[in-house]
């Protein structure tokens, strides 16, 4: 375990915040949603076997997931320890009691990803997180998050310093200039198939 809570946004998501956000986010809905969307971004996928989620919480992403990759395996990343027990206890899939900073993935998998995720992580730490994701896949690189082409910060629930908006994609490939953007789309909430506004960015690895 390396949870590595030394910056305030790792012990907001750690603490009682990461634990009402659990109650706020669940359900079938949830994960009907998580498997529309991936059913559309796994279209320009092929050969997936192994999968890593970068702040799975409690697993509706990896849910959805294996409903499209029944024989894949799947695993998740999780700082807040209730989360992570709920993540552990979902069959066939791998939980890591993690931060993201402090993970070092054992292997690669074919697709690494997050979704939400990055908009919450310390802006100091982005490029050490990019780097994780990047060495996490051999293949394909999937970014779903709030889009906005210059960074900003965004009140969060009342809280500062938590929730911050910019090209995550544009950095990501910036960084490893080998990643291809082979596919993008668009969630809107105003589509009753879908709770959030979300851009999400699928990259390959040009050497895969």
């Amino acid at each position: 375990m390396n949870t590595d809570t030394h910056n305030d946004q790792q012990s907001f998501w750690a603490g009682d915040f990461g634990n009402k956000y659990i109650d706020r986010n669940t359900g079938q809905n949830w994960i009907a949603n998580n498997t529309r969307l991936f059913a559309n971004i796994l279209l320009r996928t092929g050969d997936i076997k192994a999968v890593l989620e970068f702040g799975a919480n409690i697993g509706l992403n990896l849910i959805a997931l294996k409903n499209l990759l029944p024989d894949a395996e799947l695993s998740g990343i999780e700082i807040n320890e209730n989360a992570f027990e709920q993540l552990s206890k979902i069959p066939g899939v791998q939980a890591y009691h993690s931060s993201i900073e402090g993970f070092e993935p054992a292997e690669k998998v074919d697709l690494a990803f997050t979704k939400t995720v990055l908009i919450h992580i310390n802006p100091a730490s982005l490029d050490t997180v990019y780097d994780k994701l990047y060495s996490s896949s051999r293949r394909y690189v999937l970014i779903a998050e709030y889009y906005n082409p210059t960074p900003v910060e965004i009140q969060y629930r009342g809280h500062s310093g938590k929730l911050f908006k910019r090209d995550f994609a544009g950095e990501m490939m910036e960084r490893h200039q080998d990643l291809q953007l082979i596919d993008y789309g668009f969630m809107y909430h105003g589509d009753n198939h879908y709770h959030d506004d979300l851009t999400w960015f699928l990259m390959e690895k040009s050497e895969a």
